[in-house]
């Protein structure tokens, strides 16, 4: 239903960059089989989510909105999602990001501009603008945004969901496009969830 979702919507929103459909359908029924067999991988069980473009997934293409990165594909998830995945989420694919996640809206070289799903002509912010756009239109249930000044906290509030930018360490970065090497600033860089409401 999510993917029909994506489907129906990502083209007015271009939120959804990168798609792991069939990967997502495959273990979509592995999760269902498993469920079955009584036996429950984690408390994302069978949960479809997205992914920012600034977080490494393996397998698929994660750019981090720079062409630099254009065709990279990761042989590893970033810790945040091997983790998500290890609790039982699935992921369905990425959502855009601009350019090294440094914008206050979402738009880039590699993928163009995201768009408001309440009004196409406006932003959805950014920069985690993607995952705000996507989640609000119903294509996804959870996405994991990043932010370092308002990157989760402002495409939630123009998208009209809940966002949480988590305490410093609270989750970690490694394998996020934004590299440790940023002095002060990278207490003010984390990983957070996305999602329509707060339950």
């Amino acid at each position: 239903a999510h993917l029909r979702r994506i489907d129906e919507v990502n083209p007015a929103l271009n939120a959804v960059v990168q798609s792991a459909a069939d990967r997502a359908r495959v273990e979509a029924r592995e999760a269902d089989n498993a469920l079955a067999r009584g036996e429950l991988k984690g408390p994302l069980h069978g949960v479809p989510m997205t992914i920012k473009d600034s977080l490494d997934s393996e397998g698929v293409i994660s750019t981090g909105g720079t062409m630099g990165r254009a065709s990279f594909v990761p042989d590893r998830d970033s810790t945040v999602v091997a983790r998500l995945r290890a609790a039982g989420a699935i992921l369905m694919g990425k959502t855009n990001t601009p350019e090294l996640t440094l914008a206050g809206e979402t738009d880039n070289l590699v993928y163009g501009p995201t768009n408001n799903p309440y009004d196409p002509t406006r932003s959805p912010g950014g920069s985690s603008g993607g995952a705000g756009a996507i989640v609000a239109a119903g294509g996804s249930p959870l996405d994991m945004g990043s932010d370092t000044g308002g990157s989760i906290r402002l495409p939630a509030h123009f998208c009209g969901i809940a966002g949480l930018k988590p305490n410093s360490g609270r989750v970690p970065r490694t394998g996020h496009i934004v590299p440790f090497a940023l002095g002060a600033v990278d207490s003010l860089t984390q990983n957070g969830p996305m999602a329509r409401y707060v339950e």
